[in-house]
């Protein structure tokens, strides 16, 4: 299959659900993914099964605070340069890209680095949603080092790390990340075909589309969605409060929704920092990271990032369960409730959401 700029804004809309709030807001990337199919040609989706053992894929995703990538864009040079240092690197070029994380502007943006590069796109990437930190990555939960990462900025710096593991690999990639102005592109774990197959979760590019393709023409968008999910509706309401802040590379704050029509009397609150963590009701929490959590506009289904969040806007909050690999004890080691600073023991969201 090929993704034509008539795929984009599915598949746009379809990452903007799976991205719980981060990866980037997805107008930017999605303008400029139209514009490189229609100078260069549409781009071959390709799976892991398609690619020979010792094919090189080359993860890409931007780095950085949200807020900030609405400023400062990527331009078409970013992905070239760390193409051009990985074929310097490993002696060969890559042979496909892959979205780091399918969630946001960094699932539907390596649809533009793949048509400047003239390279296939992986039906697969790293999260299947969006993390904020680096190492919060299906590659290192499977155990591959983390022994490389290549950053370029809008000012052309090159950056090549050697870190000693993946935690290590987020703190110095987030210090390069700040001193660019808190927005970089960044490729992590270059890895062969070979070695991805069973350390990437594979088929995330064609669940975009078709979570992006399900409320087009719907009657109840929002019903056509929670049911493609099958998507707990924690609350239906006006956002009230939202207190954001840019630090450390980061996005942080909370937003909270009070309840209206059926749900009036009710309010949730959201724990942010780039995406949606943790959903708190009456001191109780209703959802927590891993498992994702989504706010929608209430009519049209359409998600908002957490840096569009506005007071006054009538939203809803979906939750609905993560890729099993996040549910293991390393998965949940690496972006379970703990791993944001939460005291929190995690409860897969079906759960804390059977009784309503």
């Amino acid at each position: 299959m090929n993704i034509d700029e008539n795929d984009i804004p599915a598949l746009a809309r379809g990452c903007a659900v799976l991205g719980t709030g981060g990866g980037g807001g997805v107008r930017a990337g999605s303008l400029a993914s139209i514009r490189a199919v229609r100078e260069s040609g549409p781009v071959p989706l390709v799976r892991l099964a398609d690619l020979p053992d010792d094919a090189l894929v080359v993860p890409l995703s931007g780095i950085g605070a949200p807020t900030v990538s609405h400023e400062m864009i990527h331009g078409e040079d970013e992905p070239r340069r760390i193409a051009e240092e990985i074929e310097r690197l490993f002696g060969r070029p890559p042979a496909a890209i892959m979205s780091s994380e399918i969630g946001g502007a960094n699932g539907v943006a390596p649809v533009a680095w793949a048509a400047r590069l003239g390279l296939p796109l992986l039906d697969a990437d790293g999260m299947g949603r969006a993390f904020p930190e680096v190492q919060m990555v299906s590659m290192y939960v499977a155990g591959i080092p983390a022994d490389l990462v290549i950053m370029s900025d809008v000012a052309g710096n090159v950056v090549t790390i050697r870190p000693v593991d993946g935690l290590w690999s987020e703190r110095i990639a987030r210090a390069v990340c700040v001193a660019a102005g808190s927005h970089a592109l960044m490729s992590d774990y270059v890895l062969t075909a070979g070695r991805a197959r069973g350390a990437v979760i594979e088929g995330t590019v064609t669940r975009a589309l078709e979570v992006g393709r399900v409320t087009e023409g719907a009657a109840e968008p929002l019903e056509a969605l929670r049911g493609l999910l099958k998507a707990a509706r924690l609350v239906t309401g006006k956002l009230t409060d939202v207190e954001r802040r840019t630090t450390g590379g980061f996005v942080r704050g909370t937003a909270t929704i009070e309840g209206t029509g059926d749900d009036r009397g009710r309010r949730l609150t959201l724990e942010l920092q780039n995406e949606n963590l943790v959903a708190v009701e009456d001191g109780k929490v209703r959802a927590m990271v891993p498992d994702l959590i989504t706010v929608v506009d209430t009519e049209t289904a359409t998600a908002v990032q957490t840096e569009g969040l506005r007071y006054g806007q009538r939203v809803t909050v979906l939750a609905w369960p993560c890729d099993p690999l996040w549910r293991t004890p390393k998965g949940l080691e690496t972006a379970g409730p703990r791993a944001f600073g939460y005291d929190l023991d995690y409860v897969p969201v079906e759960e804390l959401t059977a009784h309503g």
